[in-house]
């Protein structure tokens, strides 16, 4: 607990001594005098969306995602739900490889449940103290039942996104909140205190991704593109192939050019996903890299080596790219520790690590001068918006004048044209993406997304459970 007190303490002083961005006029001056939330019961379900074709990455491959929902009640006959989705291939790789799929999701679905009952008839000031009080003992029991004492806090993280999304709104209900700048507390206001009306929307390619796939993305207007790296193989073959795959990708696109970026050139956002064991075969990654001329648009390289490496990479980021920190960056406690590491950009996952956790890391990231983007972990049109109302709010980019964030459901999943049919305002104009950017003007700072109306597909989801 005194950890706890000590890292609220510190964020609360942070808020006060904040850097980087000019607030929104509402953000400076606006209090906060909110009631806490009660969790008088607790419920919650499950349904499996198929993939249109198995979603490679980290060595292993998806073939469908666990989409999960938890309804939490309230006093004054407050009900709320929440959406999350699974994915235990990106939160622990090793639970994945132990345990069929749907074993793999079982097990995480079980810590869902297990979570809901330590907050059955429980208060919270907040969401973030909700998660903050419980997270110890649900990783206990997640170690426990994985069979892993090394099991990532991230897996666990995961498995609270849907009750974490449930008790934002209850907590927003408890208080007459139905604006997301209302709903943040105001300790963590200031890591999300910008406004952009684009935000840029970056769909994601596996390792092996077909040239004419890349080529048509950039001819529709996507100018920046998650392109995974890290090949299956040993280090020297892994290398050789993203050497390989770099250069076929540098002469199909290389030559594009967007309004948008600094250079006017497309940038590159490699994701390694931790494959890289050692930051001398990254370097021969960007000295060949600087040999085809291709280096100058490499913007940023994510996540390369996994909380494993624990070295300095100040002499990676003294090449140009941005080296962003996503899996390894856990909680805000590890991304403190990966920018003193000398990573300068953090993916941040509201839709992964609980829109709590996204808070705290964005504040922190804000407190160093660090920028953040949004990254997405395969997930339905709605929780889409739920990032995106942190992506229009997050610090730009150096150079760059709108917000960032990976969305990749589109390109993933089988029946998505039947799952926008679920969002509660499935026709908004910030919902499909315009040449490559969501518009996230005034009417979705407005309406928040859509984050605050209900979505009669996934509450129909309990109708057999009343």
């Amino acid at each position: 607990m005194s950890e706890i007190v000590s890292r609220r303490s510190f964020l609360q002083q942070a808020a006060l001594t904040g850097v980087g961005v000019t607030l929104h006029p509402l953000m400076q001056i606006r209090t906060q005098e909110t009631k806490p939330f009660s969790v008088t019961d607790v419920t919650s379900n499950f349904e499996r969306e198929p993939l249109a074709q198995p979603f490679g990455f980290k060595g292993s491959t998806i073939s469908q995602v666990w989409q999960v929902v938890s309804r939490l009640k309230g006093a004054k006959g407050f009900s709320r739900t929440g959406i999350g989705v699974q994915n235990p291939l990106w939160s622990d790789a090793s639970v994945a490889g132990k345990y069929s799929e749907s074993g793999g999701n079982a097990l995480m679905y079980a810590i869902t449940e297990y979570a809901l009952q330590l907050i059955k008839g429980q208060s919270f000031a907040t969401p973030i103290h909700m998660v903050e009080d419980i997270l110890d003992e649900v990783m206990v029991y997640a170690r426990k039942i994985t069979g892993n004492d090394s099991l990532r806090t991230t897996f666990a993280l995961n498995a609270l996104v849907s009750i974490d999304n449930a008790a934002w709104l209850l907590y927003s209900d408890t208080n007459g909140i139905d604006d997301f700048d209302d709903m943040v507390p105001d300790p963590y206001r200031k890591g999300l205190s910008a406004r952009h009306d684009k935000v840029v929307a970056i769909p994601a390619l596996g390792y092996g991704t077909p040239m004419s796939k890349i080529k048509m993305l950039a001819d529709e207007g996507f100018f920046i593109m998650k392109i995974k790296i890290g090949a299956p193989g040993t280090q020297k073959e892994m290398l050789e192939k993203d050497k390989a795959f770099l250069k076929a990708i540098h002469e199909t696109i290389g030559h594009y050019e967007t309004p948008y970026s600094p250079n006017g050139k497309l940038p590159y956002y490699f994701d390694a996903n931790g494959r890289y064991d050692h930051q001398d075969t990254l370097m021969e990654f960007l000295d060949y890299a600087e040999k085809i001329g291709a280096v100058d648009q490499i913007a940023v390289l994510e996540e390369p080596f996994g909380e494993r490496n624990q070295k300095d990479v100040h002499q990676i980021t003294a090449r140009g790219p941005l080296v962003a920190a996503d899996e390894s960056a856990h909680t805000d406690l590890e991304t403190i520790e990966r920018i003193e590491q000398g990573y300068n950009a953090i993916a941040v996952k509201a839709v992964a690590k609980t829109m709590s956790m996204t808070m705290k890391i964005a504040q922190v990231a804000y407190d160093r001068n660090v920028p953040c983007f949004c990254a997405d972990l395969t997930v339905n049109p709605i929780l889409v918006d739920w990032n995106k109302v942190v992506a229009a709010r997050l610090p730009a980019f150096p150079g760059w004048n709108m917000g960032m964030q990976e969305t990749n459901g589109w390109q993933n999943y089988r029946d998505w044209d039947q799952m926008q049919t679920y969002h509660p305002l499935p026709t908004a104009p910030w919902i499909k993406p315009d040449n490559g950017v969501y518009h996230t003007g005034d009417e979705f700072m407005q309406k928040s997304g859509g984050i605050f109306k209900s979505s009669q597909h996934y509450e129909d989801l309990f109708v057999e459970l009343k």
